[in-house]
């Protein structure tokens, strides 16, 4: 059997016990060769650990798990797999090259293959003037340049990172979107951790989304997005009670009326009516695209002054916020 047998990683009813904390419990899924994958979840989901186990540095209390069709640990699909940690300390007093050149003897490349591989590397990151500056002359952004570099010196088949852009400025993080689809057009799988969900929406072709320690949804992002709609009401004259009924007829995914010691506060003021009337009230909704005239009709019966509605495609962080907050799934 070759590393790249079999799916890039395959996950069944992965679980890992810390002493009486459960951090993942019962995780599956499987990502394809020369897939972005994104890998999302709030803190505390499981992800960084299912990362480490992924990549061997924390074994399983029980499942199954491949990578490049091997099993955990396996050292053939090991020199094959690059990692970028999303905390990273560097060795600072080395020079860009000399640390790259460290990284690459530990992947038991030669002196030749470091050397032909440095100048390429760099230059994919963007650092292609600093072989020769040290890593404590690096901004925080530049050293997540070095990071990701380091994670791809040896030519790996699958890359792991987390939070990649965590540092970046918006032309960092648009920069680090075109090393991913480099990396991507030369064949190599990227499984990809990111809080940047708008980054994630627009790079990956599947995402996970987890909860718990679980999978809530998993899929290509467009099918995961198609369906409903988020819906952007403005209104006047909007009851508590309205407001009540909408969170039961639909998925709400924000408002500004939120409810405080059973009262409702807007704007700052609380208010002690039973039935507190809301003077702007701004909310969004998840729907779909034919219930949209159910939804007008009721504001109206209910008497609502209509300001605005404007519909709009679905993001992941609408999505995210479904699930991890409002409990939905798909």
């Amino acid at each position: 059997m070759t590393a790249e047998a079999g799916p890039a990683v395959f996950v069944e009813n992965l679980r890992k016990v810390y002493r009486d904390k459960v951090a993942v419990e019962s995780l599956s899924l499987q990502v394809e060769h020369g897939e972005v994958f994104g890998f999302l979840g709030p803190n505390g989901a499981g992800k960084t650990t299912t990362i480490k186990m992924l990549n061997g540095l924390v074994r399983p209390t029980s499942g199954r798990l491949s990578v490049l069709g091997r099993p955990l640990g396996d050292p053939v699909a090991r020199r094959r797999i690059g990692f970028l940690p999303e905390q990273f300390r560097f060795h600072e007093w080395l020079r860009a090259a000399e640390f790259l050149d460290f990284h690459g003897s530990l992947y038991g490349l030669s002196r030749v293959e470091r050397r032909n591989r440095i100048p390429d590397v760099l230059a994919l990151v963007g650092l292609e003037g600093r072989a020769q500056s040290r890593l404590h002359t690096f901004s925080k952004g530049m050293l997540q340049r070095i990071g990701i570099a380091q994670a791809v010196i040896a030519d790996p088949k699958l890359v792991f990172l987390d939070e990649p852009t965590s540092a970046l400025d918006p032309l960092g993080r648009r920069d680090v979107r075109d090393i991913i689809r480099t990396l991507q057009s030369r064949g190599v799988t990227v499984f990809l951790n990111s809080h940047l969900l708008g980054e994630v929406e627009v790079v990956c072709d599947r995402v996970a989304i987890i909860t718990e320690g679980r999978v809530a949804a998993i899929g290509p992002t467009a099918d995961l997005l198609s369906g409903d709609h988020v819906v952007e009401v403005r209104a006047g004259n909007v009851s508590a009670m309205l407001i009540a009924q909408l969170q039961r007829c639909y998925t709400v995914l924000e408002t500004n009326a939120l409810p405080a010691a059973g009262r409702w506060q807007t704007g700052g003021a609380l208010q002690t009516k039973e039935n507190p009337v809301i003077a702007d009230c701004r909310l969004s909704l998840s729907i779909a695209d034919d219930a949209v005239p159910g939804l007008v009709e009721l504001l109206i019966r209910e008497g609502a002054a209509i300001h605005a509605l404007v519909p709009r495609q679905r993001s992941l962080e609408d999505l995210f916020v479904d699930i991890v907050q409002v409990g939905g799934d798909r």
